[in-house]
């Protein structure tokens, strides 16, 4: 133990006897003194954290016209860097680089995939993307009411990985919001309260969610007329979204979330103006409600106290711009999606193995760009998925090991495609395989995954 730390502890036990009234403020100003000579001494500082994977994807599509495009096997690895200090008892930064690369391949992001929603999922190149930065304050009543605490952050959100998304992914917490309907990296503001004191309900919570996804501005590389970052005459609007998430019961056993989002300026191409280019066809609207269970029963055995079941219902709504096609209908239409899963113990301790399967509705549409699946999002499937997956720890939850197998079956066409007719109008899959562009639609896909994971 060194000098500092000596000093500092014999400090703190002191502060932390009782003290009267009147030694409270030698006592803060003592504690600030404390912090800078932590500061100054090297003991306040960024703590980093690495999560670091390989991956082998063996992958197959079948397309509507009976061929396929397969990877054997593909290689990649990933790695995120996390930070984080806390330089106050209510003050948080938190931040997270990205870098996900296929074995002796960088591919360059061009045209689309140039949207935040997926700069961190696709593979790429060499580089680091910021995935995730914020600042978090931490407040100790709401309006005066002490009995409500709230934080507010600001920043690029950590909203990939969400509620239920996170199972499969090993022994990882869920971050916000719910994976079931937005499973995507964006850039906003959020305010969330606790309500658990003032309801007398379990784990009751609230938290308002807002941001953009798509800026619609010139940029210095085509503005050479000095009105750089200014909006674009006759362009797209921006994107913004906003949402509420809700959780009315968590006992810690049973833990349930709802969440509504309105988003508007959908973009996507007019498939008999290709030339036009993006176009903001409508908006998009969706309630989702989830639940877990973590443990069946009351100490019935230990199988089921460690056995994880899930179900979640989510449904969408389009509502397009006067006389746009939005997904191919000027009409509002509702899609649906239904999801199920378990995860429960198998072979050796700490092992985990899991199903799921989920169903989506011909006008089922998410916002889960950023799911962590190579053959595209299941959960966005008009069609239905299936899905089994064993984590294996080898060193603690440090080190595991992944087999993971995903198949998707597709009955309709547009999948987690763009919101316009020319991609995300629903095709019925069986009149796609009988026409003469059967060759360009997926109609089913499956990956096999192999993973090693470092997390620490």
């Amino acid at each position: 133990m060194n000098k500092l730390s000596v000093i500092t502890t014999a400090v703190l036990m002191v502060l932390s006897a009782p003290v009267l009234a009147d030694q409270a403020e030698d006592i803060a100003e003592l504690k600030e003194q404390i912090r800078e000579l932590q500061t100054k001494m090297g003991g306040s500082n960024l703590k980093f954290n690495a999560d670091y994977r390989v991956t082998m994807d063996n992958i197959e599509y079948k397309m509507a016209d009976g061929t396929k495009a397969e990877n054997n096997a593909l290689l990649s690895n990933r790695l995120e860097i996390g930070m984080g200090y806390q330089p106050f008892d209510n003050l948080v930064f938190h931040g997270l680089l990205s870098y996900n690369k296929a074995f002796g391949e960088s591919f360059t992001e061009t045209g689309n995939s140039n949207f935040d929603w997926v700069s961190n999922e696709n593979l790429g190149d060499n580089g680091l993307n910021v995935k995730e930065v914020y600042m978090l304050y931490l407040g100790d009543q709401f309006f005066g009411n002490e009995q409500i605490p709230w934080t507010a952050s600001l920043g690029r959100r950590p909203s990939t990985n969400g509620f239920l998304a996170n199972n499969r992914e090993g022994y990882d917490s869920p971050k916000s919001p719910l994976g079931h309907s937005i499973n995507v990296e964006f850039d906003g503001f959020s305010l969330s309260t606790k309500l658990d004191k003032v309801t007398g309900i379990s784990g009751m919570d609230a938290k308002l969610c807002a941001g953009r996804g798509l800026s619609s501005q010139t940029s210095s590389r085509f503005s050479y007329n000095g009105t750089d970052y200014a909006d674009i005459e006759g362009g797209i609007d921006d994107i913004d979204m906003i949402g509420l998430i809700v959780t009315p019961y968590n006992d810690g056993q049973y833990d349930i979330k709802a969440q509504y989002y309105f988003a508007n300026n959908m973009i996507g191409y007019d498939v008999n103006n290709m030339n036009a280019g993006f176009q903001d066809f409508g908006n998009l609207q969706n309630l989702t409600l989830s639940m877990q269970v973590n443990g069946v029963g009351e100490f019935i055995n230990d199988f089921l106290d460690d056995t994880v079941l899930f179900a979640s219902a989510s449904a969408s709504q389009t509502l397009p711009k006067d006389g746009m096609a939005m997904l191919g209908s000027t009409d509002k239409e509702t899609g649906y999606s239904y999801w199920i899963g378990a995860t429960f113990p198998a072979f050796f301790e700490g092992d985990r193995f899991g199903l799921e399967y989920n169903h989506g509705s011909k006008y089922w549409r998410s916002f889960t760009y950023g799911e962590d699946t190579l053959i595209g999002s299941k959960i966005a499937a008009r069609g239905n998925a299936y899905e089994a997956y064993y984590n294996i720890p080898i060193i603690g939850e440090t080190l595991y090991f992944q087999l993971r197998y995903t198949y998707i079956k597709y009955d309709y066409t547009g999948s987690n495609g763009f919101f316009g007719s020319a991609s995300g109008t629903p095709m019925a899959m069986a009149d796609v395989s009988a026409s003469d562009y059967a060759g360009m639609y997926v109609e089913s896909a499956q990956d096999i995954r192999a993973m090693i994971r470092y997390n620490y």
